[in-house]
């Protein structure tokens, strides 16, 4: 094996990170770097590719800085970030996709939902393409994006040079290759990878069929694994690195949090056997979260995304189900109490996190308790307030909470926090439904992102979904996901599966507690009723938008 180091790239929703590990896994060094995000109107959500570059090369010179590791020992490097859309002009130049004209706004972020009529177009005809997405597309999908462009802001749309996932746009910086990803394009824009072809009627319906002309959704499509390139000399100097440094074909964020998470399913084994991954799931939670599933032969789950060929590994396939809002909703629950800044003093004052400081609360609240969840038993949280990312791809969907009282103490907030990551459960536990109807038997989730530093989290996770939750040696699985594809790329392993056996292990199981399983069955059809009874209401309300 060779010697040397990689460093893996994430672009997230607010910050660019870098990660610099050895071939072993061992990381070395991390640095953040906040990046802008530009809200002009309701439901808008907009980036700058110069914005993130600058903040890229800024941690990518942090961490081999810190590590004291020299240039020409980097032998790879991978990006993956969210499913954002960038839009560059024939020159490379940002071009707006902003209502407010400014070009330095060229991205549409994954979490912008100008596009929902565009999706419904989309969704209300029968494309072979929307099999391989759960039956329906979602407003963070691009084709819609480019829909709502060419529809709302057609001279954008005609003059633009290249349209990128963000992942995407990394990789052509750094090596000035117009290539895409088998993951971004088959997940995010509607390519069928496994037969290497377009839905082209739905492409030339949504009125976009022009993106496959001239390059501007690129020269070729290259399955995960492989090289993009070297680092062009004026990349290797933005990001202090050599011109030797490997480049991988880039992935979306969650993605790589599955290849960072799911090697440690093959730990103390000789060597990874891909049938192993089947029974566990990948959970990424962020500010929104990304359930990953793998399988060797394609499984059609309704309101789940895929199956997506090569979007993890190139021989597999994948279904993602998702939440919207996760660590955001959970953010928002405590920041939009009036006891929100009692819970912050609190805080303080113990030096622990906010959460640590609500999940202390629970401990006192459950002191006399056969188990902590008995606290919610007459509260219920729909947590559905950006939609259903899954299992029902519903983005008109919203949050309902069922069980309020008059009480504003902190006991009454530190409740409500706790009845919000229940319900974060009993989505997973949803989506785990109606995946095993499809044929898979999941009894494992590996997970990371800041809400596995959660306790009660991790408990509930476990104890809802009735899997062993797992929190691997590296914490910050996305990092090593895309690090373990620029050692790839560099051709320090074979293959994806061999890197991952060896550069990702296991550290902490959360087993599910059996005394809660009665409690949590009933609780969870409770929680199925609170979203049909919305969205009945819901449908009774329609003649009157």
């Amino acid at each position: 094996m060779q010697q040397g180091y990689v460093i893996g790239v994430d672009v997230g929703t607010a910050s660019a990170r870098a990660g610099l590990f050895d071939l072993q896994g061992k990381r070395l060094a991390i640095a953040a770097e906040p990046i802008q995000i530009h809200r002009p109107q309701h439901e808008y959500a907009e980036q700058s590719s110069e914005d993130i570059w600058r903040a890229v090369c800024k941690v990518v010179r942090q961490v081999a800085d810190e590590a004291r590791v020299h240039p020409e020992a980097i032998l790879g490097i991978g990006y993956d970030a969210t499913c954002s859309l960038v839009a560059l002009d024939e020159n490379d130049q940002p071009i707006s996709i902003s209502p407010t004209g400014d070009p330095q706004w060229n991205i549409i972020m994954w979490m912008d939902h100008r596009a929902v009529a565009e999706t419904e177009q989309a969704n209300a005809g029968d494309y072979e393409a929307l099999r391989y997405s759960g039956g329906a597309l979602s407003p963070e999908m691009e084709p819609p994006k480019l829909a709502w462009l060419r529809n709302h802001m057609p001279e954008t749309f005609e003059r633009a040079g290249k349209f990128l996932d963000l992942a995407d746009f990394l990789v052509y910086r750094s090596t000035g290759n117009n290539l895409r990803s088998e993951c971004t394009m088959g997940c995010k824009w509607t390519y069928l990878p496994a037969e290497k072809r377009w839905d082209m009627r739905l492409l030339q319906d949504l009125g976009i069929e022009s993106i496959l002309e001239r390059g501007r959704a690129g020269e070729a499509i290259l399955p995960l694994g492989s090289s993009a390139g070297n680092l062009t000399p004026q990349a290797a100097s933005e990001l202090g690195l050599s011109s030797n440094t490997k480049v991988a074909i880039g992935i979306v964020d969650a993605h790589a949090g599955t290849i960072g998470l799911l090697g440690a399913v093959w730990a103390g084994q000789p060597e990874p056997r891909l049938e192993k991954l089947e029974h566990s799931m990948a959970l990424i939670a962020g500010t929104s979260s990304c359930l990953m599933a793998l399988s060797q032969q394609p499984r059609f789950v309704q309101g789940v995304w895929g199956p997506y060929y090569g979007a993890v590994l190139p021989t597999m396939w994948m279904n993602e189900g998702g939440q919207s809002a996760a660590g955001a909703l959970i953010d928002y629950t405590l920041e939009h109490h009036r006891q929100y800044p009692a819970l912050e003093l609190k805080a303080e004052r113990e030096g622990v996190s906010i959460y640590e400081a609500a999940n202390r609360i629970v401990d006192e609240l459950a002191r006399e308790l056969p188990y902590p969840a008995l606290l919610t038993r007459r509260l219920h949280v729909l947590p559905d307030h950006y939609g259903n990312r899954a299992p029902y791809a519903d983005p008109h969907a919203r949050g309902v909470v069922d069980g309020l009282t008059l009480d504003v103490s902190l006991n009454a907030l530190a409740t409500l926090y706790y009845a919000t990551l229940q319900a974060l459960a009993y989505n997973i536990r949803d989506v785990l439904r109606a995946m095993s109807e499809a044929g898979y038997q999941i009894n494992v989730i590996h997970v990371t992102g800041g809400s596995a530093k959660n306790r009660y989290w991790l408990r509930e996770t476990a104890d809802i979904t009735g899997c062993r939750v797992v929190v691997n040696r590296e914490p910050e699985a996305v990092l090593l996901g895309s690090a373990i594809l620029g050692a790839v790329a560099a051709g320090a392993y074979p293959d994806i599966p061999a890197a991952m056996h060896a550069m990702a292990m296991p550290d902490i199981v959360i087993e599910p507690n059996p005394a809660t399983r009665d409690y949590h069955a009933v609780k969870f059809e409770l929680f199925r009723e609170l979203y049909q009874q919305h969205k009945a209401r819901r449908e009774a309300m329609r003649r009157f938008a």
